[in-house]
């Protein structure tokens, strides 16, 4: 045993023979100290003096009573005198007496309990934490785009600076790899729209106009509408992955070291891929949505394949194509930059990958959507 845990502490309950049977002593022995402290709680916490009602507390066989022995001693003492427990202290010196009066004036030291708030006041700190989260978030966002448009800039300056290899791949992966799902479900939004439209219009005698319904939606709206949210789910989840993945490696930290920024050599690249993708992608969509379009309408209202490119033609000025086309670069660099903002917020872990790649997909949809609301309140002011 280590010298500075002393002799181990004991305690013994002792009747006294002959005398009042509500009277006995409790025998202490040992060192009570810290070191011996839950075995001394473990003995005091087992002893119920219930029956006598006169306790005698001898403390003449111990050695050592430091602070915390002597706070659990007057705490048990204090919970026997609560029922009706009489006690006293023999064979104690003076300091051991000095120590118990100090430590038993301070009472029970329990910490307080934290009060509970109400559901109310629960509801409003979690707004405010929220609140305060999203600040925070919008304003390291701002900051991080201002880092990229200084980086673009630099990059149009002296071209030199540019990764053509790795703009390439980016071109690759987010759009050649995206053109099966991106006309596969543009199609069938121009089918559903052209069925929907064809049921409602049938009743008026003008299911003629399910063609301008398909065009009209299908190139203002629901082409980049249904390119960038393809695109958010598919590459803005990507590249916070992979630029997460790297941080959990230390590879950015090796990128620093070796001097290159890693907002040129990996968010520059991909935000350019995306930029000049993202309108060739919603150029397809607008294709295949009104080939799907046409084929409903041919299947549902007998329109020939002439008459509905008569009157696209005619109904869908081309006003639309441009509305629908020119968001395309402005939801590409916002998607691409939530992707990689998220992606260089990855703390050291496989877990934070997952949450921070969650997270790209869900602010890149929720912003495109706001934009694209943006946009359509604007175009109607304008009159285009």
């Amino acid at each position: 045993m280590a010298s500075w845990e002393g002799t181990p502490a004991s305690v013994k309950l002792e009747h006294q023979q002959g005398a009042a049977p509500e009277a006995a002593i409790l025998h202490c022995g040992g060192d009570w100290v810290t070191a011996n402290l839950e075995q001394l709680a473990q003995q005091l916490t087992a002893l119920k003096p219930e029956s006598p009602l006169s306790l005698e507390v001898s403390l003449e066989t111990v050695g050592r009573l430091d602070s915390a022995a002597a706070w659990q001693l007057c705490r048990h003492v204090a919970r026997w005198q609560s029922e009706g427990v009489t006690v006293q202290f023999t064979g104690i010196s003076d300091d051991k007496q000095a120590l118990l009066d100090n430590v038993g004036a301070l009472g029970d030291l329990e910490p307080p309990r934290e009060a509970r708030p109400t559901l109310l006041i629960a509801l409003i700190e979690r707004c405010g934490r929220a609140s305060i989260w999203f600040l925070l978030q919008a304003r390291d966002l701002i900051n991080f785009m201002g880092m990229t448009v200084i980086a673009m800039t630099r990059a149009i300056l002296r071209p030199r600076r540019l990764r053509f290899a790795a703009i390439f791949t980016h071109m690759e992966r987010t759009g050649f790899d995206a053109l099966p799902i991106v006309g596969l479900l543009s199609f069938l939004i121009g089918v559903v729209l052209a069925y929907q439209g064809a049921d409602q219009l049938r009743r008026f005698g003008a299911e003629i106009f399910t063609v301008n319904l398909v065009g009209i939606g299908v190139l203002r709206e629901m082409g980049i509408l249904i390119t960038a949210i393809i695109v958010a789910g598919r590459s803005g989840s990507a590249f916070t992955a992979q630029i997460g993945t790297m941080q959990v490696n230390e590879e950015i930290d090796a990128l620093e070291t070796i001097g290159l920024d890693p907002v040129d050599v990996l968010v520059l690249p991909r935000v350019i891929a995306l930029i000049l993708v993202l309108p060739l992608l919603t150029f397809y969509a607008d294709i295949m949505g009104v080939l799907g379009g046409a084929v409903m309408s041919m299947i549902a209202l007998d329109i020939t394949p002439s008459q509905f490119i008569t009157q696209f033609h005619g109904a869908v000025p081309i006003d639309n194509f441009f509305v629908g086309i020119g968001k395309a670069p402005i939801f590409a660099f916002v998607i691409a930059l939530v992707g990689c903002f998220q992606g260089m917020r990855v703390s050291r872990s496989a877990e934070s990958v997952g949450q921070q790649t969650t997270r790209a997909v869900v602010q890149s949809i929720f912003i495109v959507i706001v934009l694209d609301a943006i946009f359509s309140i604007f175009f109607s002011i304008v009159g285009i």
